[in-house]
């Protein structure tokens, strides 16, 4: 495809994503927070950002200790506790028409905050500040910000710009001179997109700090800290076993006391290592969870959902330390990789179950492995880097006894609708044979090494688990989950299943609130499912936060799992990652314009045959009498309809689903869509409210699929 081709297709999908966008009932998307951040026990004006945020007088924080107080349209005083921990928290905009996307929100202690003033475009404009500040500015269109610092010689401190990390779309750069003028560090891409200098004075003076936009583009906010405080590269071993506590080796820089110097290359000054004691916690196992004091947005490359398959959570050492690092979580003990076993001939030895914490020490390193198989079967294979903040693009390939290539395995992950799932971890399933050995390699895809490229290779045993995640339905644009009193919205379930499990997972909402109710959604043998939330007539206005929990019953045993939480975070086709939060956040407002209802909630069918369920529509605005056509809405695997309707000013309608003959029988929940041109105008006293294209979910239906009648 030509470049002129692929700018062309770019154009129209955003075209039609703002036509889309458009011709649907208001929906707040949170676009653009400035400044990113303050400090505890401080308030911060903030300027928002967004289409659809008409009315919005007020911000929901995911933590009790951040507040707004509205100032004026698009402005509010942001109060920050101070008791609020270091990290990052979701903010979103709450008026008449819901609840939007979320937005990061950081909190920092312990640093000087500091607002850019404008001009600062050149040398002798350059701004001053210090050591130990973070800097709130904003990118120019066609210039650049300067920063002025007096370091003495051997000073070492870190310029760290965060930007896409808190879901700015700055593509910074930065450059270090001294005051002549002389180029002595620079940086782009060191997290993602975002730029990191590690700079050592070599001299008594004033130096310079220019940032930058790549493209030269204006408006676009950061967060850039000065620092010579504690910021952690590296974690040595980067698993711990459930309910065990473990030395863990900290590599990184501004580590004092009984530090020592880490041999490792870090393609810069010399990192150095201390040690600290951290015990893991039982939950993330137990109900398959990963917890975080910073969303995990810095990966290697997007999405930043690479932690949707991660059971973990995240570590900060030290109180002042400048971020955090992400652990996984194990059922077994874990062993450290050993070198030398860069050489097939001469493996480091594991046994079943393996956890091995490792990392490439040198460009060109490949880790070996042998095991034994004790028991002939299936065995899953999994690479963790991406997953924990390593930078390595890893792949595995597994011989066997003879010398023979059984397998290699790469990327893997789910794209569904508005998650992005997709990463660079290898993960597969392999058939091995009893009492024959193994060796597996494991390998930077480009070669190379360093503190940054550490991985977690585990290996077991065949065993049935799953991750559940959600994100809002709306595609393909950020937005929030908001239900128009009487009518029903959905979000999109996301399935990853491990080791080939494809029982029936069922999905239920805890924490809802008066007037809200949500049938179980049933997933089975399928990597997706869709959870409809429906809200009475008479349903309170509500802001809030719900929970998804997900069960399953595998050998006799009921399994419960956290359905994670998802956002998307852009609205163009450059940016299409998603990342987590803590809960889903949820709205309910005002009456909609109709509601839809398949009766009964559930159905008998045979596989190979089809069923007719009725659908029941509720006209709610007075006026609208017009047709609604019905339409699937991601039916599972294995089952179709055609599209049908329920004919103007007609109360009830048909829905016939058909199943695949040879589905496997169990419960399958599936819902549709009504699409109906209603009359609109946000102004709600207009006279004129031309038509308006409404896609509205009805409430869920399952169908309990049998065995076809002998």
């Amino acid at each position: 495809m030509s470049v002129l081709t692929r700018i062309a297709a770019c154009f129209l999908i955003g075209l039609a994503a703002r036509n889309h966008a458009f011709a649907e009932l208001p929906s707040p998307r949170f676009d653009r927070l400035t400044p990113l951040g303050g400090s505890p026990g401080s308030t911060v004006e903030v300027a928002v950002l967004g289409a659809d945020i008409e009315g919005v007088e007020t911000l929901y924080f995911d933590h009790a200790g951040l507040s707004a107080e509205f100032v004026a349209e698009k402005k509010f005083k942001v109060s920050i506790g101070p008791n609020v921990p270091d990290g990052t928290y979701d903010v979103r905009l709450t008026g008449r028409f819901g609840i939007s996307n979320p937005r990061l929100f950081a909190v920092s202690r312990g640093l000087q905050e500091v607002s850019e003033t404008e001009p600062n475009n050149s040398t002798a404009e350059a701004q001053t500040v210090s050591v130990n500040s973070v800097v709130n500015g904003t990118s120019d269109g066609n210039g650049e910000d300067m920063f002025r610092i007096e370091l003495q010689a051997g000073q070492r401190i870190v310029i760290d710009c965060l930007a896409r990390r808190l879901e700015s779309e700055l593509d910074a750069s930065i450059e270090v001179s001294n005051a002549a003028g002389r180029l002595l560090s620079s940086n782009g891409d060191w997290y993602g997109a975002d730029p990191f200098v590690d700079f050592v004075s070599p001299e008594d003076g004033a130096f310079l700090i220019r940032i930058n936009d790549l493209r030269f583009r204006g408006g676009y906010p950061y967060r850039l800290m000065i620092s010579d405080r504690p910021h952690i590269e590296a974690v040595h071993p980067r698993a711990i076993q459930a309910g065990q506590t473990a030395e863990l080796v900290i590599s990184g820089r501004g580590l004092a006391g009984s530090s020592q110097p880490d041999s490792l290359s870090n393609d810069g000054p010399t990192l150095r290592t201390s040690r600290v004691s951290v015990s893991a916690p039982t939950d993330a196992l137990t109900r398959g969870t990963f917890s975080f004091l910073e969303h995990p947005t810095g990966h290697s490359v997007l999405p930043t959902a690479a932690t949707c398959t991660l059971n973990g959570f995240q570590i900060r050492p030290w109180d002042e330390c400048l971020n955090a690092l992400p652990m996984l979580v194990s059922s077994s003990s874990v062993t450290l990789e050993a070198e030398n076993n860069d050489d097939s001939e001469k493996p480091q030895s594991v046994s079943i179950p393996a956890v091995i914490s490792g990392r490439f020490d040198r460009p060109r390193d490949g880790d070996w492995f042998e095991f034994e198989v004790p028991e002939g079967g299936q065995y899953g294979f999994d690479v963790y880097s991406e997953r924990i903040n390593g930078r390595a693009d890893p792949f595995l390939v597994v011989m066997d006894d003879k010398g023979g290539r059984v397998s290699e395995l790469d990327d893997f992950g789910h794209r569904i609708n508005a998650f992005d799932g997709h990463l660079r971890d290898p993960s597969g399933m392999l058939n091995l044979g009893a009492n024959r050995k193994y060796r597996v390699l494991v390998q930077d895809r480009y070669g190379r090494g360093g503190a940054r490229y550490q991985y977690v290779l585990t290996i077991r045993r065949q065993q049935s688990d799953w991750f559940a995640a959600a994100i809002h339905s709306q595609n393909p644009g950020p937005g929030g989950a908001t239900i128009w009193k009487g009518t029903s919205t959905s979000v999109d379930l996301v399935i990853h299943r491990q080791d080939g499990f494809n029982g029936p997972i069922t999905v239920t909402a805890e924490g809802l609130p008066e007037g809200v109710s949500a049938l179980p959604t049933v997933i089975h043998n399928d990597t997706r499912g869709t959870f409809v939330l429906t809200a009475a007539e008479n349903a309170p206005d509500w802001t809030g936060e719900i929970s998804l929990v997900s069960q399953a019953e595998i050998e006799g045993e009921v399994i419960t799992r956290e359905v994670r939480p998802y956002s998307r975070c852009w609205n163009n086709a450059g940016f299409n990652s998603s990342r987590p939060t803590r809960k889903l956040g949820l709205a309910v407002r005002e009456k909609g314009p109709f509601a839809l209802m398949l009766d009964p909630a559930e159905v008998t069918v045979e596989a190979g045959k089809s069923v007719d369920v009725a659908i029941r529509a509720r006209r709610l605005w007075d006026g609208f009498d017009g047709r609604i056509s019905i339409i699937p809405s991601a039916l599972p695997g294995g089952f179709s309809m055609g599209n049908s309707e329920v004919a103007a000013s007609a109360d009830d309608g048909k829905v016939t689903f058909q199943v695949q003959a040879g589905r496997l029988p169990g419960k399958y929940t599936m819902t549709v869509l009504g699409q109906a041109q209603v009359p609109f105008s946000k102004d709600a006293t207009a006279e004129n409210r031309p038509n308006t294209l409404v896609t509205l979910p009805a409430t869920s239906v399952t169908l309990n699929v049998t065995e076809p009648a002998k």
